[in-house]
């Protein structure tokens, strides 16, 4: 089992203003695919506070595997979660942002303002989802079922690729 974390990234749902609607929803998802979510936090839209919590689950002595975070990708002045998000990677992994816009835009051709990104830190995943729970819900289903094959080789557990079905 992997172990996730979440943060939630919205001034107003920090300043107690607006409930976090995405980030308990994100969990439920996580959970119900069989991750352990071992931390939720929720920051406002500050580069340096989104990647002071990213840096803190994932240099710790026991990382957690996957880190999602919902909320700041879009083009608001304040969304900066993409660019915390590249300032803290070790290696991007364009794939799975790629894969979600594509998702989206058979809902929506808003998708393509999209600015969410996904990369690698150490051991750790993170991947930026919207911050609408509705938008959430649909960019993390559509890259879910390859995650667990992408962790298995981030944590250097044998898998096989050509055994893995589609």
């Amino acid at each position: 089992m992997f172990k996730a974390a979440v943060l939630t990234v919205s001034d107003r749902s920090f300043r107690g203003e607006r409930p976090d609607a995405g980030g308990p929803l994100v969990v439920e998802i996580l959970k119900n695919a069989g991750y352990a979510v071992a931390e939720t936090a929720i920051v406002p839209d500050e580069q340096g506070r989104i990647e002071a919590a990213l840096r803190q689950w994932c240099d710790r002595e026991e990382p957690v595997d996957l880190i999602v975070t919902t909320g700041g990708t879009g083009f608001a002045p304040r969304d900066v979660t993409p660019e915390a998000t590249i300032a803290v990677c070790d290696r991007l992994t364009p794939g799975i942002p790629e894969a979600m816009r594509y998702a989206s835009m058979q809902v929506t051709n808003r998708a393509m303002l999209s600015r969410a990104q996904a990369g690698i830190r150490k051991g750790t995943l993170i991947v930026n989802l919207p911050g609408s729970p509705k938008a959430a819900r649909e960019n993390l289903e559509a890259v879910l079922p390859a995650l667990a094959h992408g962790l298995e080789m981030l944590s250097g557990r044998p898998a096989d690729c050509a055994n893995l079905a589609d």
